[in-house]
């Protein structure tokens, strides 16, 4: 007889769901604590959690979300997020969170794009969501959490209101001895786990935000990798620092791993350094999650007053490079366990850099996540290099990172033309340039879009970056370039400094004397500024600062180092 896998192949696509995985911590982690609100004082048992996720599918439900429907919502890091995000796979529907930092005219974008039949705003947002509504001539039903100055507009609902209405027709229905009256219905049998469940868009540093598309198996493996990786168990207790919208966010510690294993969650609406530390003794919280630029300010509140936060099991950065300078802060300071993901919206991480690998491999994004295949490419002036045409793994040559994940959404929204661009042959080709040496340790270089191309030399800006942030008095800093009628491009630094220490003569001596840069390498000119812009999981845009470069030379506003001399 030969085997037949069609009773497992059916199991697998029908009961191997994010949801179930939730159910089942419902289930066995009842009386444990799913989440605690510290605003509020408020905290949710596992079976409490559920009891709301079925008040909040049922609400949605009441209102005509169905399977496959869209639920946009524009949130900051909460209960109700939470239990939107929850609620869509209790469904079958399509959670769509959004950036609440977006303008009127880039959410109009996505509300077109997505066509969600429900729309949940923050209060805070809800002017912004109002104009984005008339931009994109769409009416979604809308329900806010919160009170909105000046009162609910016409026509919008109160989310609070709505989900306790819910809640009390369950109850009801419960007492009546007919729970089912109320009940929502289990999803369909033929339910699967390939279904798109959640759409989480691009931050848009190359453009307007991209729509990508996740199936419940690839959030289910998102939830794997990270249980794996810190790892994470059910008697963990997470804050991620990053907002949930983005996809390190949401699956980096924050709300999908943590569900799925059964620990607990503690949302942060928004980032304080002071706060996060406090919170870490008072709630007892063992992973913190965030970009490189709060793990620095949580370091320097630290070193200005201490706390004990002995709990934590480890930190883990993301959305950026970590360099060799600030890890060893981070480990004198915080923990000496750091970890560093790097990876995209598309494919969540790929690399993931432990607390052993350092400080060896600090500045390194480390190497290939156990489930994903990870290659450094050629870069050819006319084609894209096969997977196999590799880069030489001796950590000098240059190539274009491309990788392949179960985790990974292999297609855009919407954008037939950008998949031909970036999913090719079952790998999606990201547009990151790094190195790599021998045994697989990645090292990001920048986007192919910000190298600069100076007398002919190659110039990544994260390297430079990278030697800049050893500098004692350097806070942060984004390199880019400006014309120049001999070179082609000048490389110029936009400087965060720590003191007025930072100057451009120091700077620049720091530079020439730095044993890993070649004089070619450093910047021409500085300007020194209070912050730099970033998307919101902390990656550097360069390219808005390249447009600023080029009105800033014409201004005369860079510095140029007096002891700068040519050495091309």
């Amino acid at each position: 007889m030969q085997y037949d896998a069609g009773r497992f192949k059916d199991y697998f696509e029908h009961q191997m769901t994010y949801g179930a995985g939730f159910r089942r911590n419902v289930a066995r982690y009842g009386s444990a604590v799913a989440m605690i609100d510290p605003p509020t004082g408020r905290q949710w048992t596992y079976a409490e959690l559920g009891a709301d996720v079925e008040a909040c599918a049922k609400m949605l439900a009441d209102r005509g979300v169905a399977r496959g429907d869209r639920v946009m919502y524009q949130l900051f890091n909460g209960p109700e997020f939470a239990l939107l995000y929850l609620a869509t796979h209790r469904l079958g529907a399509i959670s769509v969170p959004v950036n609440f930092r977006l303008a009127p005219g880039e959410t109009a974008h996505i509300l077109r794009d997505s066509q969600p039949s429900v729309f949940i705003v923050d209060a805070d947002c809800a002017a912004a969501a109002a104009r984005a509504l008339e931009i994109a001539e769409m009416s979604p039903l809308v329900l806010v959490a919160g009170t909105p100055d000046g009162g609910l507009p016409g026509g919008w609902e109160d989310f609070g209101t709505a989900l306790e209405q819910a809640r009390l027709e369950l109850a009801a229905a419960a007492e009546s001895g007919d729970p089912a009256s109320s009940a929502l219905p289990p999803l369909p049998a033929d339910y699967s786990t390939y279904e798109e469940s959640t759409r989480l868009y691009t931050s848009g540093t190359t453009g307007m935000p991209k729509g990508v598309a996740l199936p419940s198996i690839a959030e289910l493996m998102s939830a794997h990798d990270v249980i794996m990786h810190f790892p994470l168990t059910p008697y963990d207790r997470t804050l991620n620092m990053t907002p949930w919208f983005h996809r390190g966010g949401l699956h980096s510690g924050g709300p999908n791993p943590s569900f799925y294993i059964g620990a607990g969650v503690v949302p942060l609406r928004s980032f304080h350094p002071a706060t996060v530390l406090d919170w870490v003794g008072e709630y007892g919280l063992t992973f913190l999650i965030g970009a490189p630029t709060t793990l620095e300010l949580i370091a320097e509140e630290q070193e200005k007053r201490p706390r004990d936060i002995s709990t934590l099991k480890g930190i883990v950065t993301m959305g950026a490079p970590l360099d060799r300078a600030a890890a060893l802060r981070y480990q004198e300071l915080l923990t000496p366990r750091i970890f560093n993901g790097y990876g995209t919206t598309e494919a969540f991480w790929n690399t993931f850099l432990r607390p052993e690998d350092l400080p060896e491999r600090a500045g390194t994004a480390g190497r290939a996540c156990t489930d994903d295949d990870v290659a450094v490419v050629k870069v050819f002036p006319d084609r894209r290099a096969r997977p196999d045409e590799l880069a030489a793994q001796d950590g000098t040559e240059a190539g274009e990172m491309i990788m392949r994940s179960p985790k990974a959404g292999y297609s855009y929204v919407n954008l037939p033309g950008a998949d031909e661009e970036k999913f090719v042959n079952g790998w999606l080709y990201p547009g990151d340039m790094a190195t790599w040496d021998a045994d697989g340790f990645v090292t990001i270089l920048g986007r192919k879009d910000d190298m600069i191309i100076s007398g002919g030399e190659n110039i990544h800006p994260v390297q430079v970056e990278g030697v800049l942030a050893e500098h004692p008095e350097v806070l942060d800093s984004v390199v880019v370039s400006v014309p120049d009628p001999q070179w082609g491009q000048r490389v110029v630094a936009y400087v965060v400094p720590r003191s007025e220490a930072a100057t451009a003569d120091a700077l620049d001596e720091f530079c020439l004397a730095h044993p890993g840069l070649a004089n070619f390498k450093r910047p021409r000119a500085y300007r020194f500024v209070d912050s730099v812009p970033l998307t919101a999981t902390g990656k550097k845009m360069h390219f808005k600062l390249a447009e600023t470069a080029v009105e800033d030379l014409g201004a005369g506003n860079l510095v140029v180092p007096g002891a700068a001399v040519n050495t091309e």
